[in-house]
């Protein structure tokens, strides 16, 4: 059976209404990147206490962590970045979340990915053995202008720090958004290496997101596939049906609403279970 998740923020940056909508639509899991306004590392213990008792209230426990880690760009200072991470291991820690999610940094505008890779590899290793030490699997996602924002690219990334910490999030909207058919071109190099699945679906003409099924992420070939090898684990809802913010997309409770039936009803049609 699968379990679905999402990201809360993306209701409302209310926490309580975010657990409030969660709750009502039958998840257990919720993806926590930000409350309040406050991106999810930012927040004061005494908020983070807040965020525990509101989910234990809702009978929610988290997926993830949706942390910005790997989100400066490659050139920029990376110790204390390494110690942001720390720190994310600290807060997966104290909400009960065996996954933190990452990046694999920006790179600046026509550099070539050759170039950084050295680095890129160096600092992964680096965030890998933090999540080591905290007995935590780091998510790489897929997100456009870093070092991993094509498969090839991923499947270096996990392949060259080669820890059993750091897995991949496959985000289908985020591999269409820079011209990759995500089923059709990475499906077979990664999926040894997938752990988590993100669903938000774009449109190829202008990258534009789209609820599951509506566009050209080829979410309901990669679904089949997942169903056919045996796949258990968590689908985490990130629509960005409506707008962008700098601590991430956000669609508000009724678009979220609307990408929940659009999934389950994809997974209903194809006779899948899910909780």
């Amino acid at each position: 059976m699968w379990t679905l998740s999402g990201f809360s923020d993306e209701i409302s940056p209310d926490f309580t209404e975010q657990c409030t909508v969660a709750a009502s639509l039958g998840l257990k899991y919720v993806e926590v990147r930000s409350a309040w306004n406050v991106n999810i590392l930012d927040l004061k213990p005494e908020q983070l206490g807040v965020m525990r008792e509101t989910l234990a209230a809702h009978d929610l426990k988290v997926s993830s962590i949706g942390s910005p880690i790997g989100k400066i760009f490659i050139d920029e200072e990376f110790p204390p970045h390494l110690d942001r991470m720390r720190h994310a291991a600290e807060v997966a820690h104290f909400l009960g979340a065996p996954y933190v999610r990452i990046f694999s940094f920006f790179l600046r505008p026509g550099a070539d990915p050759a170039d950084h890779r050295d680095e890129v590899i160096g600092r992964m290793r680096a965030l890998a053995r933090v999540a080591e030490d905290a007995d935590l699997i780091l998510l790489h996602e897929n997100e456009k202008e870093i070092y991993g924002d094509v498969p090839t690219r991923c499947l270096d990334i996990v392949r060259s720090v080669g820890s059993p910490h750091l897995r991949l999030a496959w985000d289908p909207a985020n591999f269409v958004q820079v011209g990759v058919r995500p089923y059709t071109d990475g499906y077979a190099i990664l999926r040894p290496h997938l752990e988590y699945v993100q669903i938000k679906d774009a449109l190829a003409a202008d990258g534009r997101v789209v609820t599951a099924g509506n566009g050209d992420g080829e979410v309901a070939r990669t679904i089949r596939a997942l169903r056919h090898d045996g796949f258990d684990g968590f689908f985490s809802l990130e629509p960005h049906l409506n707008i962008g913010t700098a601590l991430g997309g956000f669609s508000g409770p009724d678009l979220f609403r609307s990408a929940w039936k659009a999934f389950t009803d994809m997974l209903n049609a194809e006779g899948i279970e899910f909780a």
